[in-house]
């Protein structure tokens, strides 16, 4: 059995997956390349959890061989303040693209990237638990408690988990919100538009999905509570006041989950240790730029370590990626924001809902906040 490897990478997610794919599209040898899962594949396959997938981001799935895959196009992407003036409209047109985004299964997007690392030949140990890492004489240790212990050059931090099982980062904030997951049908659905609506304890967003649309409510931990003891009609009663009329009545709701809220970013790194996705920056999911994010950093780590040393990759990685880091965690934490601070919250969530209409008028902030949503920042 092989125990030794150039890159093990933590975390068998579509950031993870990504990766390895990747990597040995830039030449790096799959057999000296591990990817470490706690699940099965059969496991993760089953998570019906959806996910928003910007244009690059499908244009990299793409590039991997891991698309089409089911999903469902986003065209418009209309952003509003509930009950104020001021809204932004984002239509595919303007930018000649065939759709701003995608929605889509979590268990779609592994099953289908996981099918391409393994014809690689990408070592797969899972499903398998890293216990600990240890740094030592130019190599990283790592152990479990029901396999053998490995040793690679570097290894990669992709598998993030819950922002409140986490341990704490550099730069961390508690919204005190919590978003509540599920899957609703209307009666007078726009297709493949996609709705972000500012409420007054967060925002909620719908996205087109199959025959109805991915709900993501966030709010308050105790109107979370509330909530998630009603029953479906009178829950879809509540949801209906708080989103509006644009879409008729809601008439059907999947099961809800509840996740709370934070922000989590920066982590320590070292010659031989870097964190990318969710294990880097674990961010409020308002624009849904968590995944998208992930896959940019992945992108970006697999063509360094293809052309440059590995102190070398790792200097350039920071350098090539702060840009894009920082403008996306610094636009979500600022929207969470203005929902998480009670005392200011009225002003600054009027003052959204004007800019919101600013930006609509006013091309080139229009074009700045699309392409960040689609593309992310360019260094």
């Amino acid at each position: 059995m092989q125990t030794d490897f150039d890159i093990a990478i933590c975390g068998a997610g579509p950031v993870g997956l990504a990766l390895a794919a990747l990597l040995v599209q830039q030449g790096r040898q799959a057999e000296r390349i591990a990817l470490i899962d706690a699940k099965t594949i059969e496991q993760s396959a089953q998570d019906p959890r959806s996910i928003a997938l910007s244009y690059g981001s499908q244009q990299l799935l793409e590039r991997i061989g891991a698309w089409p895959i089911a999903a469902t196009a986003i065209h418009q992407i209309h952003v509003s303040r509930r009950g104020h003036f001021g809204r932004t409209l984002i239509d595919k047109a303007e930018y000649n693209l065939p759709a701003l985004g995608h929605v889509t299964r979590y268990g779609a997007i592994v099953s289908a990237l996981h099918a391409q690392v393994l014809a690689t030949g990408v070592n797969m140990i899972r499903p398998h638990t890293v216990t600990s890492l240890t740094e030592d004489d130019g190599m990283v240790l790592l152990n479990f408690t029901d396999h053998a212990p490995l040793s690679a050059q570097l290894v990669v931090q992709a598998e993030g988990g819950i922002y409140n099982e986490q341990s704490k980062k550099t730069l961390h904030r508690d919204y005190q919100q919590t978003a509540i997951v599920a899957h609703v049908s209307t009666d007078a659905a726009i297709p493949h538009r996609a709705f972000e609506r500012f409420t007054d304890e967060g925002p909620l967003a719908l996205l087109p999905q199959e025959d109805g649309y991915a709900l993501v409510w966030c709010v308050r931990p105790k109107t979370a509570d509330y909530l998630l003891t009603l029953s479906d009609t009178a829950f879809l009663q509540e949801l209906g006041p708080a989103f509006g009329t644009r879409l008729g009545n809601f008439t059907a709701c999947s099961k809800r989950n509840a996740f709370p809220l934070g922000l989590n970013a920066k982590p320590e790194t070292s010659e031989r240790l870097i964190a990318i996705g969710n294990a880097a920056q674990t961010l409020h999911p308002v624009a849904g730029q968590g995944l998208n994010l992930g896959l940019r950093d992945a992108a970006v780590l697999a063509q360094l370590l293809g052309t440059h040393t590995l102190p070398e990759a790792l200097s350039k990685f920071a350098e090539k990626r702060r840009t894009d880091r920082n403008a996306t965690i610094h636009l979500t934490d600022l929207m969470a924001r203005i929902f998480a601070d009670n005392a200011r919250g009225i002003v600054s969530q009027t003052a959204l809902g004007v800019t919101l209409g600013l930006v609509d008028a006013i091309r080139p902030a229009k074009k700045f906040l699309a392409e960040q949503m689609m593309f992310g920042r360019r260094p």
